[in-house]
């Protein structure tokens, strides 16, 4: 591929070079090259580990393990004719890199950490350190006791006052640790092209860590990018692919659901939406009432661009807690599918598609427009190193959320080129 240089850089060398600690941690930018040489000294150690103790690598899921750790180990364009000594099937609880074996452990709650009793361990990889439980990791390092054992770890930043940074980052002087930090720029191997795409897409908060690879903390407005004048619109182009029916489930608290698009244009847009609220309507409905007037409401929609009506979307989509709620759909012939409730990386879809310009609201969906700018990140939680914005009147844009990230793998290389909204 033309401008991209395949070969180490010099930081990726240095750091693989000088990771001899007993705590060995690569941070930074998305993309930057850190997971590549974190690997690469990963193999070095495996190739020489201590004997009398098991080697283990660390993922919040099996399938994070696989596409972070795995793929990249198994693909000889990364490292050579060792990917032929690398086997691994995904979802497996074992692996074999150069002979040894290798055991899988996922932490991805508290829980996890019973995973790791009893174990001796002689070595250790952790794919994003941030996203492990803390009590996890001291295990880990508890159980690191064979002589000569160290530990590996890649991390994206995450707030200031997040565990891993406070309690070892900060303490690396004192402890028997070196870090290494990356930035996207660093990484010699990536398109231009797609560096300056991937600037253009995270912004706020995200541009910061992601891109900047800094320790900030979440604050002020979510989608701080929202502009009505620019992410309203009162037409709509035509259709070409009627993606998602989004819905976010309320009994006591409002039922909100939306339409999400592909306009003809290569943007996403959020079509009609239908909403009720018990508290201002008196009334509580059953599931069977829900599924009866969404399906009415479903039937009314106008079709943008002609005088029919009625949609019937590729995917329902749904808050993943209404699990009766899915199985009345089903008895009504609609079939569902989970939505994709990790908060974070759904608001960073959102966020995305809104600054480069990507992701419009019909004026119609007059709930969600008046919930986007209140949207606020929570201070009492940043202060303890949590990401969570405030709970309150926040439906629509839950729904908005379900449509958009859980059906991304259908819309991503379909829009249009980005147009960036705001600076970052």
């Amino acid at each position: 591929m033309q401008g991209v240089d395949l070969r180490l850089s010099e930081k990726q060398e240095e750091s693989i070079a000088h990771a001899t600690a007993r705590i060995c941690i690569w941070e930074g930018s998305v993309r930057s090259g850190k997971t590549v040489a974190s690997l690469l000294r990963w193999l070095v150690y495996v190739a020489s580990a201590p004997r009398g103790g098991q080697l283990v690598v660390i993922g919040k899921t099996f399938d994070t393990v696989w596409r972070n750790v795995f793929g990249p180990l198994m693909d000889p364009a990364i490292t050579g004719p060792a990917a032929r000594l690398i086997s691994y099937t995904r979802g497996a609880p074992t692996a074999k890199i150069l002979g040894r074996s290798i055991e899988i452990i996922t932490a991805n709650d508290k829980a996890a950490v019973g995973r790791l009793r009893g174990g001796t361990f002689a070595g250790a990889y952790v794919d994003e350190a941030t996203l492990i439980p803390e009590g996890f990791w001291d295990m880990l390092l508890s159980r690191l006791s064979v002589r000569g054992a160290q530990l590996f770890a890649t991390t994206n930043p995450d707030s200031p006052a997040h565990w891993l940074r406070k309690r070892f980052l900060l303490r690396k002087g004192e402890l028997n640790l070196r870090s290494f930090k990356f930035v996207i720029d660093d990484n010699h191997a990536l398109d231009p092209g797609y560096v300056a795409s991937l600037k253009m897409e995270y912004v706020g908060l995200w541009y910061r860590r992601f891109i900047k690879g800094e320790w900030v903390a979440a604050e002020g407005a979510v989608y701080d990018m929202w502009d009505e004048d620019v992410h309203v619109v009162d037409i709509v182009p035509q259709i070409t692919q009627w993606i998602a029916l989004g819905v976010d489930h309320g009994t006591t608290n409002p039922f909100h659901a939306g339409l999400l698009g592909l306009g003809i244009d290569r943007r996403l847009y959020i079509v009609r939406d239908w909403r009720y609220d018990s508290k201002l309507k008196h009334r509580q409905l059953t599931d069977v009432e829900y599924s009866k007037r969404l399906r009415t409401w479903l039937d009314q929609v106008p079709i943008p661009g002609s005088d029919a009506k009625g949609v019937r979307p590729m995917f329902t989509v749904v808050d993943p807690s209404a699990a009766s709620f899915r199985v009345q759909l089903h008895e009504d012939g609609i079939a569902s599918v989970l939505g994709d409730n990790e908060v974070l990386p759904g608001i960073m879809t959102v966020s995305s598609l809104l600054a480069t310009q990507r992701l419009k609201v019909h004026s119609s969906c007059k709930d969600l427009i008046e919930e986007f700018p209140g949207y606020s990140w929570d201070d009492k939680k940043s202060a303890k190193g949590e990401d969570a914005p405030i709970k309150i009147a926040d439906h629509g844009l839950d729904m908005a959320r379900y449509a958009a990230h859980t059906t991304r793998a259908t819309w991503q290389y379909q829009l249009c080129e980005p147009q960036l909204l705001v600076a970052a």
